[in-house]
């Protein structure tokens, strides 16, 4: 029986990515003038769609987090996801989802927790070879996320 599945509540989802991404912030996910957009220089839609399929997978084999998606509906976390990351880099979609506080209030997620998704991320990134200033940028937008995920230090 897969660790995750189609069944995990779809809160869970914003917390796998986001949660990923925050920690390892260390720029303000400004754009340069005279630069490609952070989505663009990600490759667009079809490679943040690869990162997150990597990082859901991660999240899956991942002895310390896996059980808080044993009943996720995989197909639209990834969704979320993808519109999610996309929208934040500075691409076409349109995240539809709930907000981070809502999405996660009363999940008690640890910082611990919040630390084995960015791990989990890092590696999808690398994975894919994403360049160290975009992985830096990427993380310093999404960063701010985190006092809206953990709710337990």
């Amino acid at each position: 029986m897969p660790i995750i599945d189609r069944h995990t509540p779809i809160r869970s989802l914003a917390f796998v990515v986001w949660a990923g991404l925050i920690a390892c912030s260390s720029t303000n996910g400004e754009m340069k003038a005279d630069s490609t957009s952070l989505y663009q220089r990600l490759g667009g839609k079809p490679a943040i769609t690869a990162v997150i399929d990597q990082f859901v997978a991660n999240v899956a084999a991942d002895p310390r987090i896996s059980q808080r998606f044993q009943t996720t509906d995989i197909p639209k976390l990834k969704k979320h996801l993808v519109d999610q990351v996309c929208a934040a880099t500075g691409g076409p979609c349109t995240y539809t989802g709930r907000d981070m506080k809502t999405t996660h209030a009363g999940m008690r997620i640890t910082t611990a927790d919040f630390n084995a998704l960015v791990e989990d991320l890092v590696a999808a990134l690398n994975t894919f070879k994403v360049a160290e200033a975009d992985k830096k940028e990427l993380l310093g937008i999404l960063g701010p996320m985190k006092k809206d995920i953990v709710e337990v230090p």
